[in-house]
């Protein structure tokens, strides 16, 4: 397998500036590659524009492109590994970037340049659409794509910003609850959930989650939820038997 892929949990940790936490996963990802094909498809109430520009002003270090400016976007796609070019897809409303990736024919292409290994880097949606579907997004589905299948990068659910925070008085479903209705409908598709400030890495043909945290907290990383089962994670850990 030479897909080498960077799924973040979330843009920010904390109160941290935009995309502060990542910059180490990120960099050490693309190791000496420093122009990125942005993907700025889950935008809705910011312009694309603005969008490529909150990235480069996050990574200075990089020539960012918004895919948006292509006439055409297969080709950009298609070339980007010759062109020394990461594909980034940044957060934002899953269903807005995966109706706008069908809308371009741009899901086909994807998944065979990140088979070909182009580096691809992505963060909340841009995660999302790494597994089988967006199912397990935790978005508003405020548009309906022709269909929920995603990249199928991985052969599992993501769900970043994950938490297990109960806030009181709060009678609405959590996060679990709304899992385990995933999984009780499809109870042999795992569900990988990770929490804010985490990643999860595919390179080599090796799975990893990943910490990008300055700091820990005392709770556990993610977690594997398959059938009734909610098994926990830490940094470090080796999720390559999900692939």
């Amino acid at each position: 397998m030479t897909a080498h892929v960077l799924m973040l949990s979330s843009s920010r940790q904390g109160s941290e500036p935009y995309l502060e936490h990542a910059r180490a996963l990120i960099f050490a990802h693309l190791g000496d590659i420093r122009d990125l094909l942005f993907v700025p498809y889950a935008a809705v109430t910011q312009s694309y524009d603005a969008y490529v520009e909150a990235v480069a002003t996050a990574l200075p270090e990089c020539n960012v492109t918004g895919l948006h400016t292509f006439d055409d976007p297969v080709s950009a796609i298609n070339n980007a590994k010759k062109n020394n070019q990461a594909i980034v897809v940044g957060g934002g409303n899953t269903f807005h970037l995966l109706s706008s990736l069908y809308s371009n024919a741009l899901i086909v292409p994807m998944k065979h340049a990140i088979a070909d290994g182009t580096p691809y880097v992505g963060w909340s949606a841009g995660s999302n659409i790494c597994g089988q579907s967006i199912r397990t997004t935790n978005d508003m589905p405020i548009i309906e794509p022709p269909s929920f299948d995603a990249l199928d990068i991985v052969p599992f659910q993501l769900n970043p910003h994950y938490t297990d925070y109960q806030p009181p008085g709060h009678n609405g479903e959590t996060r679990d609850q709304r899992l385990a209705e995933f999984t009780t409908l499809n109870p042999t598709t795992p569900v990988v959930a990770i929490r804010e400030g985490t990643a999860l890495k595919l390179s080599g043909g090796t799975l990893t989650l990943e910490d990008g945290r300055s700091h820990k907290k005392d709770e556990h990383d993610g977690f594997i939820f398959v059938g009734d089962e909610k098994k926990p994670l830490n940094a470090g850990a080796d999720l390559t038997h999900l692939i």
